[in-house]
């Protein structure tokens, strides 16, 4: 019985006599190998007799999301749980330089809430309040990154941390691929697209295809988490990955403080 991912094709024709045919499977990703070598050579007794037959994977497509652009700030009302999924997006990778783009949002549950920050930037209350409730856990790839712009541009980030990139590092040792991508790819089974990475978020209006790329940064995060938390546990990592998350403020107030490029624990 096959996965229910794969699909079948296959080429039939009018031969009645009995033929043998081997199964010829396309496939990328780490499971290739070990399929290809779970499906044998095989006999096929029927009259009209296969051809070929290939099996391709037919890797997940993201699913159609709902995604809410903002301006400046979130609605007052807006609920994303207990824990929220955060990505930035900016004009480069120095944050006293490159101001802050949009912020993208999640709950989870497959919808997206990007907030355009515009130029120059208006007052972003309840963001704010959103990123200082020490009762809300923010979920971030990357986190260092993504704290030290909010921190710098909206205000405080309190409450607990947690970096899907960090915990992938300390969980996922046996690769050096630790990208957003990556994750989606091996963990869920999606892939996503990131075209989009390096592009204008300083314009005025987001493209289409930016703010399908800005949703996809947050869809899958808290999925990302229960899947990184449960092989952190398998390796007796917890703790210590718990340990890294706290230590994240601390970090990003030394990147704020222009100790981005020292390592203050070297020799």
């Amino acid at each position: 019985r096959l996965p229910p991912e794969w699909r079948i094709y296959a080429s039939l024709s009018g031969i009645s006599k009995p033929v043998s045919c081997r199964v010829i499977g396309e496939m990328q990703g780490a499971r290739g190998p070990a399929i290809k070598a779970w499906m044998a050579p095989f006999s096929v007794r029927t009259k009209p007799s296969f051809h070929l037959i290939f099996l391709r994977a037919a890797k997940k497509r993201p699913p159609r999301m709902a995604i809410s652009i903002h301006s400046d700030d979130l609605p007052a009302d807006i609920d994303l749980g207990t824990a929220v999924a955060i990505d930035t997006e900016a004009m480069g990778l120095k944050t006293h330089r490159d101001r802050l783009c949009v912020v993208q949002l999640s709950a989870g549950d497959g919808n997206a809430h990007l907030v355009k920050i515009n130029h120059p930037q208006a007052p972003s209350p309840n963001l704010a309040a959103l990123l200082a409730d020490s009762g809300t856990t923010k979920l971030f790839h990357f986190a260092r990154f993504d704290l030290a712009a909010l921190t710098h541009y909206v205000g405080p980030v309190n409450g607990l941390v947690y970096c899907t990139k960090i915990a992938s590092k300390l969980a996922r040792t046996y690769t050096d691929r630790h990208g957003l991508k990556d994750l989606c790819n091996e963990l869920l089974g999606t892939d996503i697209s990131k075209a989009q990475q390096s592009s204008d978020w300083g314009r005025a209006e987001l493209t289409k295809a930016q703010a399908e790329y800005a949703a996809s940064d947050v869809l899958y995060l808290h999925q990302i988490r229960d899947r990184l938390d449960a092989m952190l546990a398998r390796e007796g990592r917890t703790e210590l990955a718990a340990a890294c998350f706290d230590f994240l403020h601390h970090r990003v107030r030394l990147d704020l403080a222009g100790f981005d490029g020292l390592d203050i624990f070297h020799h």
